[in-house]
């Protein structure tokens, strides 16, 4: 696991393990809040260490930006914290989390030590703010990647925990492509300092700009691309030539995990524009 200070109190930590996935936490004099856990056990209980150990208080409150996995199941790892999320987070990981958490166990041991623990606290809309000694953390909805992400600004530092809604690639399959653009925009328009994507290394100031540029173009590269691939005479083959550097982006994002992710991506994308042009022609008929 990597860690890094990012301003003081505000720190976050890295999977050496798992699609180099993000979380965060910020500490004030008497106890400290965690932002999203890591992907296996070790590592979150690694990050549980480091808090309670070297910066000396114990974690408070968990917030997860959404529901999948690799940012949730470690709140069982912080025994009587208070976690927080989106309604539909709760909603959801009630819904689908046990049947994937025992899918897990049977396929890797070190998940036999999870337990999920939904939020006790939710919002739906609007803002819920959380007072860390000198620092206000402000969460707000940002859905697209899926339709329960929540980010945590921390607001005297610009600091943007973004979850899943900021990525090096966005990925759209348990979301909307237009969702997560205007989710996108929005975030481009709040004079951060820095954006603590959900997974990869944290964008700088002078970074965002070009970053938000980039992720939009390349949403809309993917809807243009699939949508054409379509109307060929075999679209599948069309869609299989549709390369993620055709698109603006680097497969060696994500720990090499960023191609597959694009192909995902595309496929999405293609059944879902299908079913809307045979909902059209039903239509019609």
């Amino acid at each position: 696991m990597q860690r890094e200070r990012i301003s003081e109190n505000v720190y976050w930590f890295q999977s050496e393990i798992y699609a180099q996935v993000t979380a965060g936490a910020v500490t004030g004099p008497y106890w400290a809040v965690v932002i999203d856990t890591l992907a296996l056990p070790e590592e979150t209980l690694a990050m549980r260490a480091f808090i309670e150990e070297e910066l000396g208080v114990p974690v408070r409150y968990v917030i997860n930006t959404h529901y999948h996995a690799d940012h949730c199941w470690g709140n069982g790892f912080f025994p009587g914290a208070t976690v927080l999320g989106h309604a539909l987070t709760r909603k959801l990981m009630l819904e689908k989390g046990a049947a994937s958490l025992e899918s897990a166990k049977r396929q890797n041991p070190a998940f036999k030590q999870v337990k999920l623990i939904p939020p006790h606290i939710t919002l739906e809309e609007g803002t819920l703010v959380l007072r860390v000694g000198k620092k206000s953390l402000t969460l707000f909805p940002t859905p697209g990647h899926s339709v329960d992400g929540i980010s945590v600004l921390v607001e005297e530092d610009r600091v943007l925990f973004a979850g899943d809604a900021f990525l090096p690639l966005p990925y759209i399959v348990d979301g909307d492509a237009e969702v997560l653009s205007d989710t996108i925009r929005k975030i481009g328009k709040m004079g951060l300092e820095n954006i603590v994507q959900g997974h990869g290394d944290i964008i700088l100031r002078g970074e965002i700009d070009e970053s938000v540029k980039e992720n939009l173009a390349y949403l809309s590269t993917i809807r243009k691309q699939v949508r054409a691939a379509l109307r060929k005479r075999n679209p599948v083959d069309a869609l299989l030539a549709i390369d993620i550097e055709s698109c603006g982006k680097s497969r060696v994002f994500l720990g090499g995990l960023a191609e597959e992710l694009h192909r995902r991506n595309l496929r999405f994308l293609f059944r879902q524009m299908q079913n809307e042009e045979e909902r059209v022609e039903a239509g019609e008929r």
